[in-house]
């Protein structure tokens, strides 16, 4: 949606894919892959943090650019246009929740607060253990919540996808007003990672506010423009 399209398959495919003949060995080398996704764009969003529009700079170096109608048109009729569907399924063409844009913006994005708070919380001399739970907990939840609303998004779902997204912005809002609190302010230590938590916090919000924007588009629709 926007720059964070979802690359899911169309519903009914999920029956078309035929069998996927892989092992643990192949489902752990492929997850990994999808790990390396999350390290990029956690590198390219570093190399863009002072930049506005970086969020929409790094989807572009991930090669998220939105499709033209006319490009999308093409490609479904050449799809429908095959005799004979392939034998076998290369490994790109294989599609889960992990290659998901929103879902390896989120999860980046998340890395990036989640680590460096870990680290700091573990001494209570710098964190008080009052402010290190309750963040980290509020964290688990907007992720969480967030990973669940972009499921519903690949399956279709848009409204329960929009419900999900709600509440992943409820507990991303807990997680700013914890940062923005007196406890917070009152430690060294918390300061220099509130300045950069901040705007990530900001950021994960604009993301999920496109996919709502774009969700709620999708069931404004005529019914007859979907067939």
């Amino acid at each position: 949606m926007d720059n964070f399209d979802s690359d899911g398959p169309p519903d009914s495919e999920w029956e078309d894919r035929g069998d996927l003949a892989w092992n643990e060995f192949d489902w752990e080398r492929y997850l990994r892959e999808q790990d390396d996704a999350v390290h990029r764009y956690l590198g390219f969003y570093e190399a863009f943090r002072l930049q506005p529009d970086r969020i929409d700079r790094v989807a572009e170096q991930m090669g998220w650019e939105p499709q033209e109608e006319s490009e999308v048109a093409a490609a479904a009729e050449e799809s429908e246009s095959d005799d004979e569907a392939p034998d076998f399924i290369e490994e790109e063409d294989v599609y889960t929740l992990h290659k998901n844009p929103v879902f390896v913006a989120t999860k980046a994005i998340y890395l990036s607060l989640r680590r460096p708070w870990e680290l700091a919380a573990t001494d209570p001399a710098k964190v008080p253990p009052a402010l290190a739970v309750p963040f980290l907990v509020t964290l688990h939840r907007g992720e969480e919540y967030a990973a669940l609303a972009i499921h519903a998004l690949d399956f279709g779902d848009y409204a329960m996808a929009i419900s999900l997204l709600k509440r992943a912005l409820a507990a991303l809002n807990q997680s700013m007003a914890l940062m923005n609190g007196e406890t917070a302010g009152r430690h060294p230590a918390v300061r220099p990672f509130r300045e950069s938590a901040l705007p990530r916090l900001f950021d994960l919000r604009e993301i999920w506010l496109r996919v709502i924007a774009e969700c709620r588009r999708e069931l404004s629709r005529p019914i007859d423009e979907e067939s």
